[in-house]
């Protein structure tokens, strides 16, 4: 079989203008708590995607930590590519892709840093491996190999120990949706799509969009 020929029908559900909540944070915390239920493998996995300077778009898989309405939030290296990017452009797209229920949703929207003390408590409660790791690598640069980045962990643990703290080059993004997008597959490629916008007076603008 070709690439070409790949195909499926999706008919599991459907999605209305009736069914959805009144803002996409709402709708989201739905979708997601249904995600869990189904036991959708690591529902909170994200495609990350940023502009450089450029113009040029780069994506990359990240993990949620953290939504509510104030935004959407993951944790990483501010001086990663996707850190430097968001410092010259601090607008982001997410999307998530929850295949066992053929659904996908959208976010763009205005990007900044969370608190230090927000970046703390979450550094707190990561495994000591993780935390090591965040100190050895410095995310995105290049290194000689395997081995010289296996070193610089031994050094972060020989100069750590069991209780590193968060290293200034390391926090967290909060995404403010000003646009999101909730999709449902169907049968023929007559999906549903129904999109948020956010207004100037805060409330969100809702429509059905075509396929």
């Amino acid at each position: 079989m070709s690439i070409a020929e790949l195909r499926r029908e999706y008919t599991r559900a459907s999605l209305s203008e009736e069914q959805v909540a009144d803002d996409p944070v709402a709708q989201f915390a739905k979708w997601f708590d249904e995600a869990l239920r189904s036991e959708v493998p690591e529902p909170n996995a994200m495609s990350v995607s940023t502009v450089a300077a450029g113009g040029l778009p780069s994506s990359r898989i990240l993990l949620l930590k953290d939504f509510d309405q104030r935004g959407f939030t993951w944790y990483t290296n501010y001086e990663s590519r996707k850190g430097e990017e968001l410092q010259h452009n601090p607008r982001a797209a997410l999307l998530f892709f929850w295949q066992p229920l053929e659904r996908q949703v959208r976010l763009e929207g205005s990007v900044e840093r969370v608190s230090a003390e927000e970046a703390d408590a979450y550094f707190n409660i990561r495994p000591l491996g993780s935390r090591l790791g965040a100190l050895a690598s410095a995310q995105s640069r290049p290194i000689q190999s395997r081995q010289a980045l296996e070193e610089r962990y031994r050094q972060a643990e020989q100069q750590h120990g069991d209780s590193p703290q968060r290293p200034p080059h390391w926090g967290g993004y909060r995404l403010r949706p000003e646009y999101a997008e909730f999709w449902q597959g169907r049968a023929s490629r007559l999906h549903d799509r129904i999109a948020y916008s956010l207004q100037g007076d805060g409330s969100w603008r809702r429509e059905r969009l075509q396929p």
